[in-house]
């Protein structure tokens, strides 16, 4: 009876695994099906890039016109951060089905600053602000092609009667003090230098649908207020049945709820001398499982398809990490190619295999860069040494780590407390630094002096 049971167990086994491979391959048909059928503006709401539209014509007019768009954003810092790729590859996504991208940058509102909910903003200087659009058009212009335009072109020669007179006349003040950001500042306090930076924005609308044509512009979903502010003043020069669009994308957000942005620390940077290509496959790598099919959906070019076998995947074998291997590959391939690719996995895989000298100095530095600096002097042993630069708690606790064979110093392991951490005996990796290697995925920068 009880060989009888065991059998019966397995045939059945095997039967619900055959059953679990039939249900996959249907829902997964499925998918296909419905990704295949989708339209742009569909395939935009699935990749979660949809926020809020202005009139449901918006949709009619992504999926059968050909649009001159614009995205902005203003010069306050030398690079663009992550927090922008998602817009930028929206302006591909559109360009790849015949819409036009315009990026402006903008060398005027830059002056002023768009408002912040938690107070006001630092105002740079002119020749700061120019050396940050120089940078920015560069950037731009290199990785993505798109024209560029600078607002500083048509919004420095208008004078303050006809700021006024000419476009001032059309805001309402009690409208303009409902919007989010500025409701969120009235108790705290506004300037009216901030409070007028709505309508410079709307300027730029303004001027890019007379000028170029443009009938939608894009933002993230905290520019809703400065987007509508623009349709409303094109209808009211130029006519109510005019016909633009403005839509809004949800902010890209950590597994925390906070944005990506440069006032957030660790700003994770677009330009590869400020952010390397190792350091951006790190971040993206090290991707919460909770949030890295958004960021594959929004931060790549990757199909429906690829996109749900690695969420099986995620879900099956979370282990192996695949969905933020493919996530850090793809973004890292696209904005730094297949050579900066190259370099990030070969120092990811040289610190994995202990192969740290086969690494060129510039790639050790690079490895090290991010790595938390501890403290020791030169010509101490390596118990001491762990126990010194707070590494392990107890030198007891040290010695158990080196004897079990769980450090390595350099990519070398060691297994002698009274291993002399000496120049002499290759404890320098690179300059004045030794990497230290606990286990598997420990490790630490030790500044030895």
């Amino acid at each position: 009876r009880r060989d009888f049971a065991l059998r019966s167990k397995r045939i059945s086994k095997r039967y619900e695994v055959r059953w679990y491979r039939v249900y996959n391959v249907l829902i997964k048909g499925v998918f296909l099906l419905g990704g295949m059928n989708m339209n742009l503006f569909e395939e935009l709401e699935w990749r979660g890039l949809v926020d809020n539209i202005t009139s449901p014509e918006v949709k009619d007019a992504i999926n059968n016109e050909k649009l001159t768009f614009y995205i902005g954003t203003d010069p306050t810092a030398d690079s663009l951060h992550i927090g922008h790729y998602s817009s930028l590859l929206m302006a591909k996504r559109l360009e790849k089905h015949g819409h036009h991208p315009i990026m402006l940058v903008g060398g005027a509102t830059g002056f002023i600053g768009d408002p912040k909910a938690t107070g006001e903003r630092n105002m740079l200087t002119q020749e700061t602000l120019k050396a940050n659009y120089d940078a920015l058009h560069e950037q731009i212009s290199k990785l993505w092609g798109f024209e560029m335009v600078n607002n500083l072109d048509w919004i420095k020669d208008i004078s303050v009667i006809d700021f006024l007179r000419d476009y001032g006349k059309f805001f309402n003040v009690n409208y303009m003090i409902n919007k989010e950001t500025v409701k969120k500042r009235l108790d705290t306090g506004i300037s009216y230098t901030e409070f007028s930076y709505m309508i410079l924005q709307s300027l730029d609308f303004l001027h890019l649908y007379q000028e170029k044509n443009c009938t939608l512009q894009i933002g993230g979903q905290d520019q809703w207020g400065n987007i509508t502010s623009g349709l409303e003043l094109i209808r009211k020069k130029c006519g109510a049945d005019v016909k633009c669009y403005g839509l809004t994308m949800p902010l890209i957000t950590k597994a925390d709820g906070t944005k990506f942005g440069k006032s957030e620390s660790g700003t994770v940077w677009l330009d590869a001398s400020k952010t390397s290509p190792y350091e951006l496959y790190q971040f993206l790598f090290n991707t919460d499982d909770r949030k890295v099919i958004e960021y594959l959906k929004k931060l790549t070019f990757l199909t429906r398809e690829q996109i749900e076998e690695l969420e099986v995947s995620l879900q099956n074998e979370p282990h192996k990490r695949l969905a933020q291997k493919t996530l850090a590959s793809e973004v890292v391939r696209d904005l730094h190619g297949q050579e900066g690719l190259d370099c990030a996995l070969k120092i990811t895989e040289a610190l994995f295999k202990g192969k740290i000298q086969e690494l060129t100095d510039d790639q050790k530095l690079d490895a090290i860069r991010n790595m938390e600096k501890l403290h020791c002097e030169q010509g101490k042993t390596l118990l001491e040494t762990l126990v010194e630069s707070g590494i392990a708690s107890s030198r007891r606790e040290a010695r158990e780590w080196i004897k079990g064979n769980s450090i390595m110093v350099n990519g070398t392991k060691i297994t002698d407390p009274d291993y002399m951490m000496t120049p002499d005996n290759h404890c320098v990796c690179v300059k004045n630094y030794s990497i230290i290697r606990r286990g598997k995925k420990n490790y630490y920068c030790l500044e030895l002096k």
